[in-house]
């Protein structure tokens, strides 16, 4: 399953505008919920595809959804990460009270349902019950969710424990409109527009990656390479598992190469040679930038 963010902000911020430029998908549509995949620029994608003759390149994606207003919060209780669309700085916090406000709406519906099933007499309900009212306590003291010093109850999904990430649009910050207008052109044509800089929406993946503390493996074949991401310290079973549920099923062994020696040796055959290629098994955890081939049974 793709990992997902959430384009969030006050209205006319310029998420759309975001959703856009990250999708590349010809256009969000203004006050309608979008919802779309924003591929991850990689270097090394391209070079691992040169070195194999790839004819299809598969950049890693994360799913993007774009809602209109705060209206909809309840539709990004399942994303991964924030990103607050803002013009002034006082637009941030504006923003962080409304999600504080969200959390503590949603805690206090979930005492009242969670009261009504606890007349049964279910001695575990109604300690959710003491836990739910603390947690609300908490909250009406100004505190988020993200600094509660208990366990959260599961599926509780709280909004300001998510990675946020604030996007300026405007002077001084990231001109959204005309990234927007510069995805909807051939890369060599937004490329030859920057004078050959990179775009500004690089800056914005890394911080995702970074605030999801995510790596990147790749798969390299003539038919197709492509790059993957997981969260740092997730297996080589996690990785098949991502590829396809079959592999993972099937999962025998993986041949791992770092990206660098398979580009230095310009073949899986020559890296293998070089005692470069090593076998690891289910438990192994992924390294950014591992080359990955796994061996299963269907």
């Amino acid at each position: 399953m793709a990992l997902e963010v959430g384009i969030v902000g006050p209205s006319g911020s310029g998420k759309t505008s975001l959703f856009t430029a990250l999708t590349r998908t010809g256009g969000g549509e203004y006050g309608k919920t979008n919802v779309g995949m924003a591929p991850i620029a990689d270097e090394r994608l391209d070079a691992l595809a040169e070195v194999v003759s790839a004819r299809k390149i598969t950049p890693a994606t994360i799913r993007v959804q774009d809602i209109p207003g705060s209206a909809a919060f309840g539709e990004l209780r399942q994303v991964d990460a924030l990103l607050v669309v803002v013009r002034e700085a006082d637009d941030l916090e504006n923003f962080k009270l409304e999600l504080l406000v969200a959390d503590r709406d949603h805690v206090e519906k979930r005492v009242e349902r969670v009261e009504k099933q606890a007349k049964s007499g279910d001695a575990k309900l109604r300690a959710e019950v003491e836990e739910l009212k603390k947690i609300l306590a908490h909250v009406d003291a100004g505190h988020t969710l993200a600094d509660y010093p208990g366990e959260l109850p599961a599926g509780l999904e709280p909004l300001t424990t998510k990675p946020l990430i604030a996007i300026e649009n405007g002077p001084g910050g990231i001109d959204l409109k005309l990234e927007a207008e510069l995805a909807e052109l051939p890369e060599e044509e937004a490329a030859a527009f920057r004078d050959g800089g990179t775009s500004a929406l690089d800056d914005i993946a890394a911080r995702l990656r970074d605030a999801l503390d995510l790596i990147t493996f790749f798969t390299a074949g003539e038919k197709e390479t492509r790059a993957w991401t997981l969260r740092r310290g997730q297996t080589a079973l996690d990785a098949a598992e991502s590829i396809h549920s079959d592999i993972a099923r099937g999962f025998i062994r993986c041949e791992v190469i770092d990206w660098r020696d398979l580009v230095e040796l310009r073949s899986h055959a020559e890296a293998a040679k070089q005692a470069k290629q090593r076998l690891e098994g289910k438990t192994y955890v992924i390294q950014d930038g591992d080359v990955l081939n796994i061996r299963f049974n269907v």
